[in-house]
């Protein structure tokens, strides 16, 4: 069975980037355009794995992430953060929330893959 995998970014070229990469080795992907339309998406239905921008209008990461970990449905899902803000306050206010993982943009295809199978699978 395919894993599903939410991308949540209000960068169209990014989701479309990250999507193909996912696509390409099997996933299939949901795109959310904010943190609010990613909450939304998440509750919709089980997704396997999340990756969210920080920089969003509407609802940014970190609150996305506090958001949906009030979730029961969030439980076991794996959350990483996709963002150009490199601040080591920043990523570690992301652990709290609940991101298990932060790339930072651009980034790199092959570690990204690599990433999602060791947390996903």
């Amino acid at each position: 069975m395919k894993k599903t995998i939410l991308i949540v970014d209000d960068s169209p070229s990014i989701r479309r980037m990250v999507a193909m990469t996912l696509g390409q080795i099997g996933y299939d992907v949901i795109e959310a355009t904010d943190g609010r339309d990613g909450l939304a998406k998440a509750m919709q239905g089980p997704c396997d794995g999340i990756i969210t921008d920080q920089n969003m209008p509407n609802m940014d990461g970190l609150t996305f992430i506090r958001e949906f970990r009030q979730q029961s449905a969030s439980r076991g899902v794996p959350i990483i953060v996709l963002s150009t803000d490199s601040d080591d306050t920043l990523r570690q206010k992301a652990r709290e929330a609940g991101a298990i993982g932060w790339m930072v943009k651009p980034f790199d295809q092959a570690k990204l893959t690599a990433v999602l199978r060791k947390v996903i699978g």
